[in-house]
């Protein structure tokens, strides 16, 4: 039987340690700010401690310089209200070494200049048919690629609710795994700026979708009814143009692919900035 597959969003969690680790990390002299390198690591190494009972094999995907151009050149808003000042860069000046790190442990990393770590992921995702796969992000853009073997892990998450499956997302938000996408484009998703219908929110986004519809079955549906039914109707090839940003890509040409054999260990955090010379 073939190891697990964690498939971890690079970015997301090195933003994550970056901004949310409990105290930030400096070396010895002070003179360099070590947060993100320390907590992605401390992070990561605690995930598959805790969290996965069989060793993994491990690949971190991170997102292409020019991932967003294709859907940017779709839709000139599409996370447009990213914040890109000094404070918001911290995690990108860590990724060298985060990457030096992965390098020294055997760590499979991918990163590809044209192509968004969520393309990357559900590629591989389809890569790997059949096995256990893991995908570590707190990014519910992925909820449409969940499956029987196919969870998302969020260890932001209390324990006990850090392993989402269809179930969860159908008790959450009233929709499947795959009407994820006709529901985001219905209800917004601020985090990558897309507005949404004015006065759609989740919990009529899904009463919308009951029953498995999809956004192709609303306008004969009988549901669009009302001042907000009419929003859909007016501003349907919108609704349609912003599924299409949500919905990730399958078919990146990847450098590198799932192997089937477990990932060397992680020592701790602190080792991997030692031997990294950081201290």
């Amino acid at each position: 039987m073939e190891v697990p597959l964690l498939l971890v969003d690079g970015h997301n969690l090195l933003f994550r340690a970056t901004f949310g680790f409990p105290a930030p990390i400096h070396s010895r002299d002070k003179s360099r700010e070590l947060t993100g390198v320390f907590g992605f690591f401390a992070l990561l190494r605690v995930a598959i401690r805790d969290e996965i009972p069989d060793p993994p094999e491990v690949i971190v995907v991170f997102d292409g310089e020019y991932g967003s151009a294709e859907r940017k050149q779709a839709d000139a808003s599409y996370k447009a209200n990213r914040v890109t000042n000094e404070t918001a860069l911290k995690p990108i000046r860590a990724l060298p070494d985060v990457k030096r790190g992965l390098d020294a442990y055997g760590i499979a990393w991918i990163e590809i200049d044209d192509a968004e770590a969520d393309d990357t992921i559900a590629t591989l995702v389809r890569l790997a048919p059949g096995r256990e796969r893991l995908i570590m992000s707190g990014d519910r853009d992925f909820y449409q690629l969940l499956g029987h073997d196919v969870r998302v892990l969020n260890t932001a998450m209390h324990p006990g609710k850090r392993h989402i499956g269809p179930p969860e997302v159908i008790e959450r938000y009233g929709v499947t795994p795959g009407q994820w996408p006709c529901f985001r484009a219905l209800c917004g998703d601020p985090s990558d700026n897309i507005p949404g219908v004015r006065g759609i929110g989740s919990v009529t986004a899904a009463r919308l979708l009951a029953d498995g519809l999809a956004l192709e079955d609303l306008p004969g549906s009988g549901r669009l009814a009302g001042a907000a039914g009419q929003r859909v109707r007016d501003g349907f090839g919108q609704v349609l143009a912003w599924r299409e940003m949500i919905r990730v890509r399958t078919d990146v040409a990847v450098p590198y692919r799932p192997c089937g054999a477990a990932s060397p260990p992680l020592p701790t955090p602190a080792e991997i900035v030692e031997k990294l010379g950081l201290w």
